[in-house]
């Protein structure tokens, strides 16, 4: 029985690939990509040669039993996408399925992902977050959406087009409203960026952007209406923030907006 190796391949920069996956993808016996074009240009830049198998969303239901039965003939598979981890808004749950059906072993190689990349470089809380991505296309439900994760106590992200990304942040002001946002901008290429801010400012410099996209919504705040803060003390207050990661600036203003206090009394009290 064969394996299958899910392979992470890189996001932008070739330099992204990992030594294991290279080794990996030397040793199968086939590669099923999700575009054998692009794949071809990292397997000659890497100077591999092996037979390539298409698998993309559109032929993944006809590709999986034929990729069962080289399995099950004894050969190594290295499952791919265009960039990034396969099964991540890409093509690979159904082969994963049908292998665990079939008790034939899965292998991860793990590598670039974006989602990951744009998180620890976003300043959000890096926690706990909600990965969604891409919105839906009817505008209605891409609202429907934003309404349904606008109160999640968690960074949210998702991908977007460049052509769709003004509207998105539309639809994000008007159903999320001013939060701190972070566009992070091809990621790990030449003209990487990471644009930091509120939702209006964002907008301000989108126009004619291009590239792939990443958006991370800075997570709703909690709702502290129903807990009476001035029965604890200032120091255990600002525990309670500071176990949560936000930085001194953030915690003072917080404690000021629970306790209905200008932060600048917060201020003289921890300078005393």
């Amino acid at each position: 029985m064969g394996k299958l190796y899910i392979v992470a391949t890189p996001i932008g920069n070739l330099e992204d690939i990992t030594l294991r996956a290279i080794n990996v993808l030397r040793s199968v016996d086939l590669i099923a990509a999700e575009d054998t074009r692009h794949t071809l240009k990292l397997l000659n830049h890497l100077e591999i040669s092996k037979p390539l198998i298409s698998y993309h969303r559109h032929n993944e239901e006809l590709r999986v039993d034929l990729l069962i039965e080289k399995l099950k003939e004894g050969q190594n598979v290295a499952l791919v996408c265009d960039a990034g981890t396969p099964g991540i808004c890409d093509p690979g749950e159904e082969i994963v399925r049908k292998c665990i059906e079939e008790e034939i072993e899965i292998i991860p190689i793990p590598g670039a992902c974006a989602i990951i990349n744009a998180l620890v470089c976003s300043g959000l809380d890096t926690k706990e977050f909600i990965f969604i991505g891409f919105l839906p296309l009817n505008k209605k439900s891409r609202k429907n959406k934003l309404e349904e994760i606008k109160n999640a106590k968690k960074t949210i992200i998702f991908y977007e087009a460049p052509h769709k990304l003004k509207i998105t942040l539309l639809d994000l002001k008007e159903v999320i409203g001013k939060r701190k946002i972070v566009l992070a901008r091809e990621l790990t290429k030449i003209h990487e960026e990471f644009i930091r801010g509120d939702i209006d400012y964002i907008l301000s410099k989108v126009d004619n952007i291009k590239g792939e996209m990443v958006i991370l919504v800075e997570k709703a705040e909690e709702d502290n209406n129903d807990f009476d803060y001035n029965n604890i003390s200032l120091e255990e207050h600002y525990k309670i923030y500071e176990e949560q990661g936000l930085d001194k600036k953030e915690i003072i203003k917080r404690i000021a907006k629970d306790r209905k206090v200008n932060k600048n009394e917060i201020y003289k009290e921890f300078l005393n």
